[in-house]
């Protein structure tokens, strides 16, 4: 059984949201997306106040529980404190290359809005240096060290729960039950 207070963690392109969103659906949980808090129009980040602030709001909107997707280090500690279960993605490099590969195209195809009114483009993902697809082989070696990091920041009370691999979350979700109602 799950908590009522998931955080789900895990590389860029890792299955996050996709995770997050199932579960929440699975649980009757709200979905909090970081990166939809975190991300203005035209790609612009915003302050790191103003991000704290957002992170905040919406964990005071939900209290009696959320599933939250995304591990940005600059609000873990209003995060973590109040999670109850940590799910840790932990796929190898190859499968989170295809995947935000795939992902990509069928975005810059579609021209499927991300995050209010961003779209990738062509160019953007494929062509810069601020493509997510280089961002992911410029900073996976620095992934077990940091995530050795974060595991000591996890509070002793959260379940962690790691799932490398499609088949380690096909079994999460055949042995899950949904948490107790809030207060019960």
């Amino acid at each position: 059984m799950l908590g009522r207070h998931i955080a789900v963690w895990g590389p860029s392109a890792s299955g996050k949201t996709t995770l997050a969103a199932s579960l929440a659906a699975r649980c009757g949980l709200p979905h909090v997306e970081m990166d939809a808090l975190f991300w203005k129009p035209d790609w612009v980040e915003p302050p790191l106040e103003e991000f704290r602030a957002a992170i905040e709001t919406a964990l005071a909107a939900h209290p009696d529980g959320w599933v939250m997707d995304g591990n940005y280090a600059r609000v873990q500690d209003l995060v973590l404190p109040r999670a109850d279960t940590l799910v840790w993605l932990q796929p190898p490099l190859w499968r989170v290359l295809g995947q935000v590969v795939r992902r990509t195209i069928g975005r810059c195809r579609s021209g499927e809005p991300l995050w209010g009114s961003n779209r990738e483009t062509w160019r953007k993902a494929f062509l810069s240096r601020e493509s997510l697809i280089w961002y992911i082989l410029r900073n996976w070696w620095r992934y077990p060290r940091r995530r050795r990091q974060l595991l000591a920041t996890v509070p002793h009370h959260a379940r962690v729960i790691v799932l490398r691999s499609p088949r380690d979350v096909r079994r999460l979700f055949r042995g899950l039950t949904a948490p107790p109602p809030a207060g019960g």
